[in-house]
């Protein structure tokens, strides 16, 4: 059980979420209300997706007083705190990618794709791809076609081409490139990798306890952020990890594990 900690963990969060946005929209639970673009808590605190307001002001839009200050809230606990965490604990989208990853790793698929078609600089530059289209589209271009936005609205209120999306994406996944919606395209992953720099909760790794046995790094999407495996102890400094914790699921030598801390730097 001790290797599947964080992923079990994780499991429970999105189920819970999903299922208390069907609790509100449905039921009139007053805890959870609206969708993953924007929402309310208790019905009182305004929660809002930065990156759709982003596009929403780019586009020509009124932002109203709830959404920015829904997305002040939600820029500062991910940006400030949690890091990249809603890729791996929120985005229902992760589910489908980590169960394209696991069936790779499980009947041999990675031998199908040797070479990486896309680079994953690529997400960054559907980003100002997204923004640019907004500005002369005067809409939210990305929230108009966001596979996230899709699929949730669809697990919450009737999945229709949701499903399509769905399979779209494992499919992609894994036959095409592995990690290739989160890791490569996803314009959403980008934005929360920009704003994370600074969170307080990272992975740390300890070069006395490693043994090189390169387990975290198959099992981590965003393996690139673990260059310090077997070299030196230091925390993940990059923005681009998902705080998801399977490196720390898998490391049997107790050699990586979440901290808080501040950067002076």
């Amino acid at each position: 059980m001790k290797n599947y900690t964080f992923l079990i963990a994780r499991r429970v969060v999105q189920v819970a979420i999903i299922l208390l946005f069907v609790a509100g929209n449905y039921y009139g639970w007053n805890i959870l209300t609206g969708n993953l673009s924007t929402s309310l808590l208790f019905g009182i605190i305004p929660l809002s997706d930065p990156y759709a307001v982003l596009q929403m002001f780019i586009a020509g839009a009124v932002i109203s007083s709830n959404l920015l200050i829904g997305a002040i809230i939600i820029t500062l606990f991910y940006g400030l705190f949690a890091g990249r965490a809603f890729c791996s604990w929120v985005c229902p989208i992760n589910i489908v990618t980590d169960a394209a990853n696991w069936t790779r790793r499980r009947f041999g698929f990675d031998m199908i794709t040797k070479k990486t078609p896309i680079s994953r600089t690529a997400r960054y530059w559907v980003i100002v791809i997204s923004l640019v289209l907004s500005y002369f589209l005067a809409l939210a271009a990305f929230e108009f076609i966001s596979p996230i936005s899709i699929v949730h609205r669809g697990v919450v209120f009737g999945m229709g081409f949701g499903w399509a999306m769905v399979v779209i994406i494992y499919l992609f996944d894994l036959f095409v490139l592995k990690n290739g919606w989160c890791g490569h395209i996803c314009p959403l992953g980008a934005f929360y990798s920009t704003i994370s720099r600074f969170r307080v909760i990272k992975v740390k790794h300890d070069s006395e306890a490693c043994t090189s046995c390169m387990k975290c790094k198959v099992v981590c999407p965003e393996n690139q952020v673990l260059h310090m495996i077997a070299k030196e102890s230091m925390p993940v400094l990059s923005g681009e990890c998902t705080n998801c914790g399977r490196c720390i699921d898998v490391c049997d030598d107790n050699a990586l594990g979440f901290f808080l801390k501040i950067e002076k730097n």
